[in-house]
């Protein structure tokens, strides 16, 4: 009996919505991270890019257990020496809601250039409004709920 991998013509890429109201950022971030790297398909390969394209809504409305939302940092670097820049997790809600979600979500997917590529198929929105109605995205009803 042969392994069989499912080639690019074999594929099927849909398009899911998922709504993060009331979700903790957590467990939202692994059940999307799992539908980008495909993992919920039969035809599940780890080399292969087998996916859904998803749509995540209302991501400024995703839910930080505990004290999180004061203690949990983000850093980034600007590049030049001394260059850290450090935030709180309720500064970078108030600035940029989606990267909460983006952040969560990248940390999840494999390195390397298919994690980069799955990473693209990732769509965020603070609100309920988005601008891939034309891709008729699917809700996505697995349920996550916030502790």
């Amino acid at each position: 009996m042969k392994t069989s991998f499912p080639n690019h013509a074999q594929l099927k890429h849909e398009w899911l919505l998922v709504d993060a109201q009331g979700k903790s950022l957590g467990r939202l971030a692994s059940q999307v991270a799992k539908l980008l790297r495909g993992k919920h398909k039969p035809g599940y390969s780890p080399h292969v890019d087998a996916g859904d394209h998803v749509v995540v809504i209302n991501a400024a409305q995703v839910v930080l257990t505990g004290n999180k939302e004061k203690d949990k940092k983000y850093y980034r670097h600007t590049g030049y020496p001394g260059g850290i820049k450090e935030t709180n997790a309720a500064k970078l809600r108030a600035s940029h809601p989606i990267r909460l979600v983006e952040h969560a979500v990248r940390g999840m997917l494999p390195k390397g250039p298919l994690g980069y590529k799955l990473f693209t198929k990732l769509k965020v929105y603070p609100d309920a409004k988005h601008k891939h109605a034309a891709q008729l995205p699917r809700p996505h009803d697995e349920t996550v709920q916030a502790r």
